[in-house]
């Protein structure tokens, strides 16, 4: 397994990182305890959760992740091998993420209350890495149109002064080791650096934006913030929520896959992304490549990258993803972007 620093920091994390949010839902804590010994035995040394997980959003499983992974951890006694990530919820109106249905916000108040629900369901005293989920800023990020701002006539949020304010609390008080961004973009990835900067609280480390082959959008802008700062890339959703491996392809709702029992797919059911997906298909097969390993050892490789976010419903798709390579060809990397000329972005 190859390692990379976090940032700025002193640690080092596995290229890939263990992503847990079906713990909990489609993914049973038996069978979760079973990933987690595997993916500690391939090396891997950095798990990534949140306080909202799992996934689908629900009041009946909020938090119900961090309870198998604390499970585990108190279970195994690997606490000290790991690097531990986890978030808090930005801006929302999900009524059962604070006490009497109170608003999340991402000001102290808020992030205090999460932190230490967050430390209680992991059963440890600090959290390595604590993540923003998403901006406190008016924005539609997950609508499944784009990620680009969009003026929604509301206020904006708690400042980045108040949200770094609290962050520096936490660290002073040895809860949290360091902070990431997540589902942010350049210009908030700015200010965030601008404020820390100019004292307000500690730095961002790294970046938790969804990157893969159909969505190419973190090289526009965040990709250099990622590489001059030091502010490395956590890519999350590689295989575009399974998207890339083919299964959905033209309509296709298999028996028991996320987006047959959810419906939360909208994201990857736009047009243009059945064709970009064949395409990258067909160009695996000319390598003698399983296309899922082409997809992620695309995210894997890109220099931008400190972690590639893996996840499996089975222990079964845990192997498969953990076999593929970590480089590609360079006539490989050619082809890639040729299709992507064509293609572009569509499933941003």
């Amino acid at each position: 397994m190859e390692f990379r620093k976090l940032g700025r920091t002193d640690l080092s994390v596995s290229a890939i990182c263990l992503g847990t949010m079906t713990f909990g839902q489609q993914t049973s804590e038996a069978e979760a305890f079973a990933q987690m010994d595997y993916a500690v035995a391939q090396g891997i040394n950095f798990f990534d959760t949140a306080e909202l997980y799992s996934i689908p959003p629900r009041a009946e499983t909020y938090g119900a992740t961090e309870k198998i992974i604390g499970a585990w951890l108190k279970s195994r006694g690997r606490r000290d091998d790991l690097v531990l990530a986890t978030k808090v919820a930005g801006r929302s109106t999900m009524h059962w993420l604070r006490p009497g249905a109170a608003r999340a916000r991402l000001d102290a108040k808020n992030i205090f209350h999460a932190v230490e629900g967050s430390l209680k369901r992991l059963g440890i005293d600090c959290i390595d890495l604590y993540q923003l989920h998403w901006p406190d800023r008016p924005m539609d990020l997950f609508d499944g149109l784009s990620n680009e701002y969009h003026d929604r006539g509301e206020p904006d949020g708690v400042t980045f002064e108040e949200t770094l304010g609290a962050l520096a609390d936490l660290v002073q008080q040895g809860k949290i080791r360091h902070f990431g961004l997540s589902n942010e973009t350049a210009w908030g990835v700015a200010q965030f650096l601008r404020a820390a900067e100019a004292g307000a609280g500690p730095r961002p480390v790294s970046i938790q934006n969804a990157y893969h082959l159909i969505n190419r959008q973190f090289e526009i802008g965040l990709a250099e913030f990622a590489m001059r700062e030091q502010l490395g890339l956590l890519a999350y959703s590689p295989l575009a929520q399974g998207y890339l491996t083919g299964k959905y392809l033209h309509g296709a709702r298999p028996a028991g896959a996320r987006s047959t029992l959810f419906d939360r797919g909208q994201r990857y059911q736009k047009p243009g992304v059945d064709e970009a997906i064949e395409d990258y298909h067909s160009l695996a097969r000319e390598f003698s490549l399983d296309p899922v390993h082409l997809a992620l050892a695309f995210v894997t490789s890109r220099p931008f990258v400190t972690a590639n976010i893996i996840g499996a419903t089975t222990l079964d798709q845990l192997k498969i993803i953990l076999a593929a390579p970590k480089t590609l060809a360079p006539e490989l990397e050619k082809r890639i972007d040729a299709i992507h000329q064509v293609r572009g972005n569509p499933a941003p």
